[in-house]
């Protein structure tokens, strides 16, 4: 199993545009921390668009005299509220990603205990499978949904 660093008392400042390389040590702690930034700002926008989304909602609750205008609202509506629901299941996802940032299991596989890889975090920072592993777990979802 891959070797698992501890986060230190204090996190490293980030030099401005600073990413994560194959060429640096796996998860060290300037890497942790580029990470933990990406998550907590991508969560700070979604509590935002969360904020907007309930204001409006509130802000909307004028009923429409005309039926297909009311349908159309009452749509959008629905939309909004999956979107919401989505977001919310998505912010989950990253407290658990900054969780495992602190107990240092961030960027290393659930499945084979092997570290991830930058470019995958990169793109999916919640991403708890490496490749490989997600892909095994895909083959197997579709060989059983037809079961």
């Amino acid at each position: 199993m891959a070797r698992r660093t501890t986060k230190s008392t204090k996190s490293p400042r980030l030099a401005r545009g600073y990413r994560p390389t194959e060429k640096e040590p796996f998860m060290n702690p300037r890497m942790r921390e580029y990470f933990r930034q990406n998550l907590l700002d991508w969560r700070g926008e979604l509590l935002m668009d969360t904020g907007d989304t309930l204001q409006k909602l509130k802000n909307e609750t004028v009923a429409e005299p005309d039926i297909a205008d009311r349908a159309a609202t009452e749509t959008e509506r629905a939309v909004e509220l999956r979107t919401r629901d989505r977001a919310r299941k998505l912010i989950s996802k990253i407290d658990a990603a900054l969780e495992r940032i602190e107990d240092g299991s961030y960027g290393y596989c659930e499945e084979t205990g092997e570290p991830i890889g930058i470019k995958r975090l990169d793109a999916r920072p919640i991403a708890t499978l490496s490749i490989e592993a997600q892909e095994r777990h895909e083959r197997h979802e579709r060989t059983h949904r037809d079961e």
